[in-house]
């Protein structure tokens, strides 16, 4: 158990770092190099979209080569590379190719190091262990978004974001100088050896699992990019300071209740608090799209942690159950890619409802897709052989 708390060390100082800077990326690109919303846009897009598709493939290598620890460790240092190229960069250019190296580290460590959490737990205490990473790991991005508010307040306008950048190398290092405390696990393993490609494993599938990678990009599609959340908070005229704020109790939520939601997991089922998370989920957008006070966009935001907290870390307790152990980085990998993908659709499709139609119709279609995510969960999948 002291490995799972000190890969959530590593997560809690990588977060801080990553939320300190990330909140204001948008406002430097504008302010600074003159860029445009839209090529905000398309600079988070080509970044996101790597991270993705990596995820599979850094989990496919890490069950085949089983070396967990060297790749999570280079994802990890990425991260830092990031924070050092924000430091020199000369133009938009140079922040786009600093994007896409945070994010080539994040597709490279988030597989092997659920595989690090699920194998360094015991197996009963799946949902315990992956709850005190995420808890750890929100708490960290609590602390980095407080961090960026008062530094934002106290600016004033007059903004120094180099000072900045380089002051969240502190916590970079930091997450970094954990690995060497982190051991990797070498469980002797009676089962078959990893298929020769990755596409050859996803063709022996499970049913089951294959059914709840569907429900994961279903519900997936309805799950639009957290800037929708703050845009709608914006309408209903919270400033940006106070924005910042809304993200930061959403982060404190989630990660208070990560731990008791994982335990939670372990003594009645992962699948049932699933469902419950995707029905509560459904509740959150619903109240964004028909939010017509403050009151009502701050609730939102705390029942928005109440979902992550149910969720974010079940899932990956939920998949290192069901998937055959000799592909269980493969399947972590792959989950995470499938939601990285169907993102980008998500959140396309969700401006073009916004801007054709307002605010309330793409919360809507993403409740409703929650909701049907939910009940497909709950009455299609079988129980059998599952923690439910």
């Amino acid at each position: 158990m002291s490995n799972v708390f000190l890969i959530g060390l590593v997560s809690f100082f990588a977060d801080m770092s990553t939320e300190m800077v990330y909140p204001l990326i948008p406002l430097y690109l504008t302010s600074v190099f003159g860029a445009t919303p839209a090529l905000v846009g398309v600079i988070e897009g080509i970044a996101e979209s790597l991270a993705a598709l990596l995820k599979v493939f850094s989990g496919y290598f890490s069950d085949k080569y089983q070396k967990k620890k060297p790749l999570a460790f280079l994802g990890y240092a990425s991260g830092l590379v990031y924070k050092i190229l924000l430091i020199f960069a000369t133009s938009w250019v140079g922040i786009l190719v600093g994007r896409v190296t945070d994010r080539f580290g994040k597709g490279i460590r988030t597989a092997p190091r659920d595989v690090l959490v699920s194998e360094s737990s015991d197996a009963n205490r799946l949902g315990f262990s992956f709850g005190l990473h995420k808890m750890l790991d929100m708490a960290g991005s609590a602390v980095g978004i407080l961090i960026a508010f008062f530094i934002f307040t106290a600016w004033k306008g007059d903004y120094d974001f180099q000072n900045l950048f380089l002051l969240s190398c502190i916590p970079a290092v930091l997450s970094l100088l954990m690995f060497a405390f982190i051991k990797e696990t070498k469980k002797i393993r009676v089962v078959n050896a990893p298929p020769l490609h990755v596409f050859q494993g996803l063709k022996t599938l499970d049913s089951r699992l294959k059914l709840y990678l569907i429900v994961v990009f279903l519900f997936t599609l309805g799950n639009s990019s957290n800037a929708f959340l703050i845009l709608r908070a914006s309408d209903e005229g919270f400033d940006t300071a106070s924005v910042i704020l809304l993200y930061f109790l959403y982060n404190v939520v989630s990660s208070a209740l990560a731990l008791p939601m994982g335990k939670v997991s372990d003594q009645i089922g992962r699948k049932k608090v699933l469902v419950m998370g995707y029905f509560i989920f459904a509740v959150v957008y619903a109240a964004f799209a028909w939010a017509d006070s403050k009151t009502m966009i701050v609730s939102a935001f705390v029942l928005y942690g109440f979902f992550t907290a149910m969720t974010a870390g079940v899932e990956r307790a939920f998949i290192a159950e069901i998937a055959p152990k000799e592909l269980k980085g493969t399947m972590l990998g792959l989950h995470s890619t499938i939601v990285g993908v169907a993102l980008l659709p998500a959140s396309i499709i969700a401006g073009f409802l916004w801007n054709g139609f307002g605010p309330a119709v793409p919360f809507a279609v993403g409740a409703s897709l929650s909701l049907l995510a939910a009940m497909i969960l709950g009455f299609g999948l079988s129980s059998r052989r599952i923690n439910s």
